[in-house]
């Protein structure tokens, strides 16, 4: 009798604990519970502890509190100057309200999907008004600040709080980017024969300057050089003539010996009679042909 009564304490005991271990669970800081009751959701559980359950009938769905990333698929955009680029966004979130999350999303990759699904629809709208050069100036932030604000608009429908959106990447596709490229190119090349023409332009004006300088220098010079002769001759003339109405005979006699140097100084060969005036010097230093 006593063993059969400590068999059914045992058995009570035991029952209670699996009872009170159902019906206990734990949410932790990171985390928020939904209570679920044949699937159906009836309550949420958003501050961390030990809570409480009925056991059996219902069971409990955890969800992340901190903040999630959501990163679609990058996809093709037209532009307003009809350029095509392909454009990678993400949307990081928190989930604020499980039991709306729950009701709108069913499950996580449902919720991905539709969401991811409406983040991409807003690019196209928004990316889709822009031109390219918009996407590399001020502009894109703009752009960023609309699209945001249309997911944060939507978010509460899902029970979650948008925390940013951001463009990570803008591609042009192949075909866009060979297409750009040959542009960039071909006007950078216009440019450089632009440039070159116009160096040539100016080289030539440059060149012509310094010839026509050059002319005028050179002329100039000429012309100081002729003058400076000229004076120099005149003086040479006046010096000459005063030496020669001092002493005639001594200034016929320079002459002729200077004569003599330029004819016989590279021994030039001459046959001129002895009696020639030229050789007057030779035999009588007075230059007469009287020999004393």
């Amino acid at each position: 009798m006593n063993r059969f009564f400590l068999a059914v304490v045992g058995i009570v005991i035991v029952a209670a604990g699996i009872i009170t271990f159902s019906m206990l669970f734990t949410v932790h800081q990171t985390q928020s519970a939904l209570v679920l009751q044949f699937g159906n959701p009836v309550r949420a559980e958003l501050e961390p502890g030990l809570k409480f359950k009925l056991p059996f009938v219902q069971n409990v769905l955890f969800f992340d509190r901190r903040i999630l990333d959501l990163d679609p698929p990058a996809q093709e955009v037209i532009l307003t100057d009809q350029k095509r680029i392909n454009v990678d966004s993400f949307v990081r979130y928190k989930i604020v309200d499980p039991l709306e999350f729950r009701k709108k999303a069913i499950t996580d990759a449902n919720f991905r999907q539709i969401f991811g699904g409406r983040l991409n629809a807003a690019v196209r709208s928004e990316v889709g008004r822009v031109l390219l050069g918009d996407m590399l100036s001020g502009k894109r932030e703009d752009v960023m600040h609309r699209i945001t604000e249309q997911l944060k608009a939507q978010a509460p429908e899902f029970g979650i709080e948008v925390v940013d959106v951001r463009i990570g990447r803008t591609d042009l596709p192949e075909t866009t980017s060979q297409a750009v490229y040959n542009r960039m190119r071909s006007s950078r090349i216009a440019e450089a024969a632009k440039l070159r023409a116009q160096g040539a332009e100016l080289k030539a004006k440059i060149q012509a300057e310094a010839d026509r300088d050059r002319t005028i220098i050179l002329a100039e010079a000429e012309k100081t050089a002729q003058i400076l002769r000229g004076q120099g001759e005149a003086a040479k003339t006046v010096i000459l003539n005063k030496a020669y109405g001092q002493d005639t005979d001594f200034f016929k006699f320079y002459r002729s010996m200077e004569a003599y140097d330029k004819a016989f100084g590279d021994g030039t060969t001459m046959v001129l009679s002895p009696d020639s005036d030229f050789f007057k010097y030779f035999g009588n230093e007075s230059g007469s042909k009287d020999k004393k």
